[in-house]
């Protein structure tokens, strides 16, 4: 039994040693990852602060300027939209103040053809009379 016993004792320092190997293959695995995590974020730091931070300013005064174009275009448009209503009122008015006119114009020749054709009337009945 005692050789039993001595086989299954190596076979235990045997597993304990590899489990210890794992731990530090473990722990090696932990560190290394660590190490690349903090090289990679230094980097995209780096990039950010070198590449995207010029572009984003750039962008934002892009940005800004667009803005500002569009206020003036929405100025200008309410000024044209204006410009345009007013005129049409102004023309509305004109044709209402044309139309009155003509309108006066075309009674007052009614009314001198009325008169006209009741003198005429009046004359044709009177010599049909005599």
């Amino acid at each position: 039994m005692t050789g039993d016993i001595s086989s299954l004792a190596t076979l235990l320092w045997i597993m304990a040693g590899l489990g210890i190997l794992e731990a530090l293959l473990l722990i090696g695995i932990g560190i290394g990852g660590y190490l690349m995590y903090s090289r990679v974020m230094t980097l995209v730091n780096d990039l950010e602060a070198r590449q995207i931070a010029p572009i984003r300013e750039k962008v934002d005064a892009i940005l800004g300027d667009v803005k500002t174009v569009t206020a003036r275009v929405a100025h200008q448009t309410e000024r044209v939209d204006e410009a345009v209503t007013g005129t049409i009122h102004r023309v509305d008015e004109t044709a209402a103040r044309v139309r009155a006119g003509v309108y006066d114009k075309v009674n007052q020749a009614a009314g001198v053809v009325r008169g006209v054709r009741a003198v005429i009337m009046s004359l044709l009945h009177r010599e049909s009379h005599a």
